[in-house]
């Protein structure tokens, strides 16, 4: 390959990995803003009966605030009787406890911040449930972000829905920045997040059509390497900024640095393959001939240049499909389902570990930098065995290790050490991560290229909704966290049964059409698949006989029977 080629597929590369880290910004910027500072009342001397309103500091905190094992009372203020109804020292006696009457003190920072949603309007003790409601709110957000911009990928293509994704999320951002009262926090958190999703989910889809099958893992792996390091970053940037609305404003900033920056075509190209896919071919011959400018020798580029303009003989209609069109397919029906199941699964049963992690990790930074860890960790696991074994062998692992540790938090908890069952969190928190991260990019792969956005997101939409348990089984006093784990643990049990009736899609190109991904078929669990032809749109070696071979086929799909009946 020509040196000069290595610059072009360097942009390339960081086009398809720089924006997770900014995206992965948003993401957690709701960690910070809903995190729960410890607070207490005010004390209120007009409760107090006179003797005592005079008192100042600790003396006027143990006078009006009751004392609890961990600390002040949170939600409560001693109530004394009313003057005049009691002699001596008995009317300076508390007569019981009531709700707080002039606002709360916080123990600040929290997460970094000196000001957020929590202290901005006082959201504790009766107020304490629409923090869950918030956070619930930004994943509904990203769930119908993800099946909104599925349809738009599908139709408009993978860099468009990239590009207006991210541009609508800077003003969007902007209006949390600016929010007057709460109900416009949930609703401009709500776009906001469904704006992220959208590109994120775009930007996988493009970012792995341009990757031939030894270089999907890989490359999918280091743009969630990317997104880890972003999720390291909020801290530090919360302690920059330290108020929840100059936080926000600069992660808006970067978002739209962002889209300043991504408008410009070299750094995220069209997807070709979903170009061709839809006949969409002098689009996909504009598009193969700037990749391969800067990926081959002279020589070469003229010989594909050559395949590449039979390509246009015709000029077919676009042909566009829709992910109805899969409920009358059988095989990528199965498949999507499982995926979409064992996705919701692994984000649901997070939070069965994250809640044994409480009392050991008290503090924001200590429990976030925890969790982080754990997903750096499934990451790295699945680039070392993924490849090696294949998808499924070890999607199955990651299920049947979930799967264990929530059975036994569940019935042992109460009669292990606790060095144990933290032992277990966090293992099942990394599995659990890791069949999250599997079962999308296993989605990726197995769905037609045709559809791949929508049914993508609608997987993707799953994972957003399990991960929804966590809010909802935070609010005060919910006593279903027991249910929600038997019913989730019972799921992983299911999910690992399923998993067996995947097909493996290592080491296998992607499928384009309706009929490609119904072709697809259950191999032996331990043996693996016979590779198949490679199309490596960003690898330097061997790209005129690859895209021979994809040229080729695009000429089969146009002339098969099923083409020339939609036509």
């Amino acid at each position: 390959m020509a040196a000069g080629g290595s610059r072009p597929r360097g942009c390339r590369a960081a086009g398809g990995w720089v924006p997770c880290a900014a995206l992965a910004l948003g993401w957690a910027l709701g960690w910070a803003l809903g995190a729960m500072p410890p607070h207490r009342c005010r004390p209120d001397t007009a409760l107090l009966p006179p003797p005592l309103r005079r008192l100042a500091g600790a003396a006027l905190l143990r006078a009006a605030v009751p004392r609890l094992r961990g600390g002040w009372s949170p939600c409560q203020l001693y109530r004394y009787r009313p003057p005049g109804t009691g002699t001596g020292t008995g009317s300076a006696r508390p007569n019981g406890t009531g709700p707080c009457t002039r606002g709360w003190h916080y123990a600040l920072p929290a997460a970094g911040l000196r000001s957020n949603l929590v202290t901005q309007w006082d959201l504790v003790c009766t107020s304490r449930w629409k923090v869950p409601l918030e956070q619930t709110t930004h994943l509904l957000g990203w769930m119908l972000g993800s099946v909104a911009a599925g349809l738009a990928c599908d139709r408009f293509g993978r860099r468009p829905t990239f590009v207006v994704s991210l541009v609508l999320a800077v003003p969007l951002g902007l209006g949390v920045t600016l929010a007057v009262d709460f109900i416009m926090v949930l609703v401009t958190r709500l776009l906001f997040g469904v704006a992220l999703a959208g590109a994120f989910l775009s930007l996988y889809v493009a970012r792995l059509e341009l990757c031939d099958p030894p270089h999907r893992l890989g490359v999918t792996m280091v743009a969630g390497f990317f997104w880890i390091a972003g999720e390291l970053l909020l801290p530090g940037l919360a302690v920059l900024c330290r108020d929840w609305r100059v936080l926000q404003g600069a992660v808006t900033m970067i978002l739209a640095l962002l889209a300043a920056c991504w408008w410009c075509p070299a750094l995220l190209l069209e997807s070709p393959r979903w170009l061709m896919a839809t006949q969409q071919l002098e689009r996909a011959r504009k598009t193969l001939q700037t990749l391969a400018e800067g990926s081959g020798p002279r020589s070469d580029q003229e010989s594909l240049l050559t395949e590449l303009e039979s390509l246009s003989e015709g000029s077919p209609q676009p042909q566009y499909h829709t992910v109805c069109e899969i409920f009358s397919t059988r095989v990528i029906w199965k498949n999507g389902v499982i995926l979409g199941f064992a996705a919701f699964i692994g984000s649901g049963i997070r939070h069965c570990f994250t809640r044994n992690l409480a009392p050991h990790l008290p503090g924001f930074f200590s429990s976030y930098f925890v969790l982080v860890g754990t997903e750096a960790a499934a990451c790295l696991f699945i680039c070392l065995t993924a490849e090696r074994f294949g998808r499924r062998a070890v999607l199955l692992l990651c299920a049947v290790l979930t799967g264990i540790s929530s059975l036994l938090l569940l019935a042992l908890t109460q009669y292990l050490l606790d060095l144990i069952v933290l032992t277990l969190s966090v293992v099942g928190i990394t599995a659990s991560h890791a069949v999250t991260t599997l079962s999308i990019f296993f989605a990726s792969e197995v769905l037609p290229t045709v559809v791949r956005g929508a049914s993508l997101g609608l997987v993707m939409g799953a994972s957003f909704v399990g991960k929804a348990a966590a809010p909802i089984t935070a609010i005060p006093n919910s006593r279903g966290f027991f249910l929600h784990h038997v019913v989730f643990a019972s799921f992983a049990i299911l999910a690992v049964l399923s998993i067996m009736l995947l097909p493996e899609s290592q080491g296998r190109s992607l499928p384009q059409s309706l009929q490609d991904g119904e072709s697809q078929r259950r191999p032996p669990l331990f043996r693996r698949p016979p590779r198949e032809d490679h199309l490596p749109l960003l690898a330097p070696q061997g790209i005129p006989h690859d895209y021979s071979r994809l040229a080729a086929s695009t000429k089969r799909m146009l002339s098969s029977p099923d083409t020339h009946r939609q036509t």
